[in-house]
């Protein structure tokens, strides 16, 4: 057998008329010369558009963190090249751990997450961007929210006639809790004997010349709008 001889290819197809182009003509060569140079305006100016300092595209906002959960602070930044982020909290750097999560989201937008919410984490966070062409920063409060609860409640308590009685709880909340006492049921009335005093973490109750009549069961409440809690304690006078 022999082998079939090759077949011939078909002869290329004349382009329509009005389809040519002439690569000499001078009218072509200086189209061609308007495309470049509008080409590399276009990129100059696209490259002087990125390049430069950070900006702040849309500012970092005020959020509220409940006790026990999570908390995010969010910032659009616009920066070419890359920026190196650092977030902070009350002018203290915070490092990328299970505590404070840095998250990058998008090309332009960068987070700070903050876990296990605790009355500890209320403060002023800044994220402070910078490249090599210069830096910005912008800040916003976390604000915690903590039911409030009584950490430590007042001791039993005996005492002498004529002696000075204290009894002192230890109390947490935010908004700050309302905090108030009662013995046997019935709200103190206060006066220049029987008092109590509110700080900042907490509460003590106080019977000058203590008598008899003084003994019974106290209690302390704390109640603000996440919730309230209540501790006794026994007070006996002889």
């Amino acid at each position: 057998m022999s082998k079939a001889a090759p077949a011939k290819k078909p002869a290329a197809a004349a382009p329509p008329p009005g389809c040519t182009l002439d690569i000499n003509d001078p009218q072509v060569q200086k189209a061609a010369i308007r495309i470049q140079a509008s080409y590399r305006g276009h990129r100059s100016r696209k490259e002087l558009r990125e390049k430069g300092p950070p900006r702040v595209l849309e500012p970092l906002k005020d959020v509220v963190l409940i006790e026990g959960s999570a908390a995010k602070l969010t910032c659009r930044i616009s920066a070419f090249p890359d920026p190196f982020i650092r977030w902070s909290k009350d002018g203290k750097e915070l490092r990328d751990g299970p505590k404070y999560r840095y998250v990058f989201e998008d090309p332009d937008v960068v987070a700070l997450v903050v876990r296990d919410g605790e009355l500890a984490d209320l403060g002023q966070y800044s994220i402070n961007v910078t490249n090599p062409f210069g830096q910005c920063s912008d800040s916003a409060r976390i604000l915690v929210e903590v039911p409030a609860k009584i950490q430590k409640g007042p001791d039993n308590t005996k005492a002498r006639k004529g002696t000075t009685v204290t009894l002192t709880a230890e109390i947490l909340g935010e908004p700050a809790p309302d905090v108030g006492w009662t013995k046997d049921g019935e709200d103190i009335e206060e006066d220049d004997r029987v008092f109590f005093e509110i700080g900042s973490t907490t509460t003590t109750l106080t019977i000058r010349r203590a008598t008899p009549q003084d003994s019974g069961k106290y209690e302390v409440y704390v109640e603000n709008s996440l919730g309230m809690d209540q501790s006794f304690a026994r007070v006996d006078v002889a």
